[in-house]
Order: C-alpha cells, then sequence, then structure tokens
C-alpha cells in the first residue's frame, strides 16, 4: 500500500472516531436512549484500525497535516473519559440506592434473611 493510500485511511478513520467521540459526548447524560457500549464498541474499532494503520508508521514519520485533528481529538478523548467516567460514577450511585432500598425493604420490622437463617426468634 503506498503512502498517499495509507494517508486517506488513516485520515478516514481519524474522521469517523472524532464522529463517534462528538456524538457520545453529546449522548452520555444527556439522551435516555444513547447507546453507551455500541457507541463504545465502535470507538475501539476506530482505535483498532488506527493502530494496524499506523503500525509501521514512527511517531516522527507521521504526516503533519494530522498533528491538528490529532491534538483536537486527543482533547475531545479527555472529555470523552470525564464523561465516561461521570456516567459509570452515576450508574454505581444508582446501583447502591436500588441495593439500599431493597435492604431496606427486607429489614422492615420482621426477620431478616440472617436472622431467619440463624434461627433468632422475637
Amino acid at each position: 500500500m503506498d503512502m498517499a493510500t495509507n494517508d486517506l485511511r488513516i485520515r478516514t478513520v481519524l474522521n469517523r472516531l472524532e464522529n463517534i467521540v462528538d456524538a457520545e459526548n453529546a449522548g452520555i447524560g444527556v439522551d435516555p436512549d444513547f447507546d453507551l457500549q455500541t457507541s463504545n464498541a465502535h470507538k475501539s474499532r476506530c482505535l483498532y484500525e488506527l493502530a494496524m494503520l499506523s503500525r509501521d508508521v514512527q511517531a516522527d514519520e507521521m504526516p503533519t497535516a494530522f498533528g491538528p485533528q490529532l491534538k483536537a481529538l486527543r482533547e475531545k478523548l479527555a472529555v470523552n473519559a470525564q464523561r465516561v467516567s461521570a456516567h459509570l460514577e452515576a450508574v454505581r450511585a444508582v446501583v447502591q440506592l436500588l441495593k439500599d432500598a431493597v435492604r431496606e425493604q427486607e429489614e422492615d420490622g420482621t426477620y431478616s434473611q440472617e436472622q431467619f437463617r440463624l434461627g433468632y426468634q422475637l
């Protein structure tokens, strides 16, 4: 594969990755129907493709024309990492609330499962 073709393929994957990250950043925490798992799969696929396309290219050999796009993408990925982390933390908090609610329901003045197992009596 010649260098021009490889550069075009890298540019195409970078554009696709940037679009995926933009959509993910816009959807997380805003769109309740946003499919984070599918988006993450697409993002991972793009990163894999980039790794394969650039495996034989040394960092100092990367065309300088990619510099601004790579810098912008790096910044978007940093924002993305923060949003994904916040989203996961929110999910953990909701799960903990649900666990606590179930535990409180089980401990409503009757025997708890643990007390019942140990044979506690009134």
